[in-house]
Order: C-alpha cells, then structure tokens, then sequence
C-alpha cells in the first residue's frame, strides 16, 4: 500500500508488470513481419527483373537471329511442254554442187555460158585450144602408121618362111625369127594404138560439158587465159563452178542433249530473214551419228523442196526442229543460278534452310534455262542467291505466293 500511495503522490500511474512485457513482443513481431514483407517485395522486383531481361534477351536473340538470315523469294520451276521445238541456226546448201576443171592444158578459145545461167546436162560450157595435144596426138598417129607397116611386112615373113619350112628349104631357126619379129610387131603397133587414143581423149577435154542439170554459180576464167590441167601440181583454179538448187541440204549442228530424239522423219520448218512471216517445209533424212568431239552437237541434214528456186543456195536460215519430249525438262530463271568451281548449283529452300543442288543446264534463252536434270518439279528455288549462301544456312523466305517461272 505505501508503494502505490508513493506513485500516486510521485504523479506516474501505476502500471502492471505483465502489460509491459506483452507490448515489447508484440512490436518484435511486427518489426520482423515488415523486414520479411520488405525483403519478400524486393526479392520479387529482382526476380522479376530478372525474368524480363532474360526474356527480353531471348527475342534479342530471336530478332537477331531472325535479321542474321538472309531474307529471299522464290520461284517454282515449270514444266516444259512434252513435244517442243528447238531453234538452229542451219546452212543452206545445193543438192548438188561441183567445180569444173579442165582436164587438159592450153589456151582457154571462147566460154559459152556465164553466172547465173541455167545448163543442161552435157551443155557445151566453153572451149580449150591445145595446140601441143594436137602435135602429140599428130605424132603418135604416124608412129602408129609405121608400126603397122612394119607389123605387114613382118607378118608376109612369117608367112613365107612357114611356106617354106614344109619344103625343108629354110632352118627352122629362120622360121622362129620371122614369128617373134611378127609379134614384136604385133605388140608395138598395140602400145601406138593406146598412145592415140589417150591423146584423142586428152584432144576431146578441148571441149567442157555441164555434168547436171544445174545454175552456173561461178566463172573463173576468160578468153585466152591460159589453162592448167587438174591433174597439174601446183594451185588449180576451177573454170565454172555449178550447183543443182532445185533441192537443197540444209546442215545443222543439234546439240548432244537432242541428239537421241533427233531420228529421220522429223518435221522441219525453214525461216529466213528475207521471207518474213513465211515458213518452207522440210524434213529431216539423215545424221552422222556421231557427235562432234569439238562442239558436242549432232550433224543432221534436212531436205527442202526449191522448184521455183526462191531459196538460193549460201543461205543462212533458222530450222524449227519439232522433237518429241524425252526426260522431265523444267525452265528457271537465269538469275536462279549459282556458278561456282563445284559447277553449275541452284539453292532450293527445305525446312526454313538452303540447300545447294546440283543441275544440268538445257538451252538457254537469254532470261530462262533450261534444267535437265537435278530438278524433281515441286522445289522453291532461291532467285538472285547471295554470293556468301553456303548449303544449310537459314534464310527467311519473303512471304508471298511463289510465282513460276513466265513460260
């Protein structure tokens, strides 16, 4: 009692023991809640920090990795129709042609015909003068007189002494003599007989004749020129040149990729420049057979019907040629197409990657090519590939619809 009552009077309430000791713990909790709470709230910042910028680094990375591949477009290759027709440039050539050389020497005497002039066969195309056949051929007759007056005399011998040899009044010996003088005769008066008549057929070249029925392309001499046989040594000029154009051969060069679908038969179509618009038929009749190690092309001829004459010889012409369609041909772009030391590649797209593949290359049309192999049809190839495109690496393809390529 005198404790409170000192309190009392001291002015300080009085408080109970156990109210001071409950307050004290009950601040000690709330202290340690909110540190909890604080670092609970702080942990959550960081990790959520955290998170973001892992998050934010993986489409950094994505977005990077996304503008690291090159971006492309694409095309489809296309089919090339079954039966196609090539283009070749062709040489125009006569059925027929021949140059005309003299087969004796002289002095050309006067020439018949000229360019451009229509002959018959065995037309009299011009003269040659031979004055030193003509000696020759003067001579070899008097040798020939000789020996055949010889030969008579040497045959009345022989004849005689077989007369006698049955009286016993000549030596057979005598005999025998007069039969081998006789056959030596014989036998000279036979070689004098060919030394004419080669003379008289050198003597009968004096006159040139057309082999055919042809067109006189060229005159290559005139009046009193003088004239070297074609057996002569030496350069030989021909005298006429005469081509037959009323059919004509016309020669291409088919390349090896045709060459198994180019058979006789085939339909060919002639154009040529100064016949606009027009088209002459033809047909393919024969091939070499062999391909040409050079130029890796197949020499083919193809007849053409000129009655009129209208299609001259010389001329340059473009033969459509109608082959028929051989193994799967697919046309691209040219800007499709990679040239490296590896060969010629197109880089085709598989999975989101570009793939380097192989190809061989058909005929090229300026802006389209043509793949004969290494295609199957349904790819997306790449147009204008970077230089630096390596088989395998990630590209992203240009979203629109993949357009063929224009036929």
């Amino acid at each position: 009692m005198s404790m409170q009552v000192e309190a009392q009077e001291g002015g300080v309430p009085p408080q109970p023991p156990t109210a001071v000791v409950g307050g004290g713990r009950l601040g000690s909790i709330r202290g340690r809640l909110l540190v909890a709470a604080l670092v609970l709230m702080f942990a959550g910042v960081f990790a959520y920090g955290v998170f973001t910028r892992l998050g934010q680094g993986a489409v950094v990375r994505a977005e990077t990795a996304q503008m690291a591949a090159p971006s492309v477009s694409v095309v489809s290759p296309q089919h090339s129709a079954p039966s196609q027709e090539i283009v070749l440039p062709g040489n125009v050539q006569p059925f027929m042609s021949a140059p005309i050389y003299a087969r004796t020497s002289g002095y050309l005497r006067r020439w018949h015909v000229d360019i451009g002039a229509r002959v018959r066969k065995g037309q009299l195309l011009a003269e040659i003068e031979t004055p030193e056949v003509d000696q020759q051929l003067q001579q070899a007759r008097g040798n020939l007189a000789t020996a055949q007056a010889n030969l008579t005399l040497a045959e009345i011998t022989k004849n005689r002494y077989q007369a006698l040899l049955a009286t016993h009044a000549v030596a057979a010996q005598d005999v025998d003599n007069a039969i081998g003088t006789y056959n030596a005769n014989k036998a000279v008066v036979e070689a004098n007989q060919a030394n004419v008549k080669q003379l008289e057929t050198l003597q009968s070249f004096e006159r040139i004749y057309a082999p055919f029925d042809g067109i006189i392309t060229a005159r290559n001499t005139d009046i009193g020129a003088l004239i070297a046989s074609g057996s002569a040594g030496g350069v030989k000029t021909d005298l006429f040149h005469i081509s037959q154009p009323g059919s004509l051969r016309v020669y291409v060069n088919i390349p090896e990729a045709y060459s198994q679908a180019a058979t006789p038969g085939l339909t060919a179509e002639l154009t040529l420049a100064e016949f606009p618009g027009r088209r002459f038929q033809g047909t393919l009749v024969r091939t070499s057979n062999s391909i040409n190690f050079a130029t890796r092309t197949l020499l083919a001829e193809v007849a053409v019907e000129n009655p009129s004459g209208e299609l001259l010889s010389g001329s340059y012409a473009e033969v459509h040629l109608k082959v028929p369609g051989q193994a799967p041909v697919y046309l691209l772009p040219v800007s499709t197409l990679i040239f490296r030391a590896q060969g010629l590649q197109v880089a085709v797209v598989q999975n989101g990657s570009a793939v380097l593949t192989p190809v061989t290359p058909g005929r090229d049309f300026g802006d389209r090519i043509e793949i004969v192999s290494g295609l199957k049809g349904d790819e997306s190839v790449i147009v204008n590939p970077p230089d630096s495109l390596v088989s395998g690496e990630k590209v992203q393809v240009v979203p629109s619809t993949p357009t063929k390529a224009t036929p």
